[in-house]
């Protein structure tokens, strides 16, 4: 079973201060480099006073895409523990800026470290999660007299009906998760005695909150 594709549900911005540094990490959805690369860009001009504002970001289904960067802090001490705490919560498609404001108290390497990652996944943690399932569209054509049994059929078989239109016969558009298509059109098949017909339209990612 392939695992959930998960991403945040909501842009964040998570502070803590640790020896009187402040560390503030802003989390954001992004689906390209570029658009990672403007939401780092902004965060870097409205904490341009900041001594540090270190980024990592994953995109694509597989994390094809991650960057990292320090920023100006020890090799390895911020952007690659960024990075961990994205990987660690298994998201996609995400950036993350943690800005830091020295206080005056150095961290030490292992300091810094537990700083970068915990104040991203807190801000993870604060923006929630959401599952983001590929559906398919199902357009079908039903006869009137069939009309109200399909509707009691979908509502009963939990198929949210996306919309309709009426003209010599009803067109009933439904959302069905890409996984269960072939199961779908089948059981209408059998249960309408093969007197619908069915199309596959447009795609979409249907997000859901998701719990661990």
């Amino acid at each position: 079973m392939t695992e959930p594709y998960l991403t945040i549900a909501h842009d964040t911005t998570n502070e803590k201060v640790i020896k009187k540094s402040r560390f503030i990490c802003s989390i954001a959805r992004v689906s390209s480099d570029e658009e990672a690369q403007a939401f780092i860009s902004k965060i870097q001009t409205e904490n341009r006073k900041a001594t540090h504002n270190c980024f990592a970001y994953m995109i694509g289904d597989n994390d094809q895409v991650q960057r990292e960067s320090d920023n100006g802090e020890p090799s390895g001490t911020a952007g690659i523990p960024i990075l961990e705490s994205l990987k660690l919560a298994k998201i996609h498609d995400v950036a993350a800026v943690v800005t830091r404001y020295f206080g005056g108290i150095k961290l030490g390497a292992g300091g810094l470290i537990r700083a970068y990652s915990n104040t991203t996944t807190e801000a993870i943690q604060q923006a929630g999660l959401i599952q983001r399932v590929k559906q398919a569209t199902l357009q079908i054509t039903v006869a009137y007299s069939q009309h109200d049994s399909l509707l009691y059929y979908l509502k009963e078989n939990n198929l949210e009906v996306a919309g309709e239109e009426y003209g010599v016969n009803v067109l009933t558009t439904v959302y069905v998760n890409e996984d269960e298509l072939a199961t779908v059109k089948q059981a209408l098949t059998n249960r309408f005695n093969d007197q619908l017909q069915i199309t596959e339209g447009p795609k979409r990612f249907n997000e859901i909150p998701y719990q661990n």
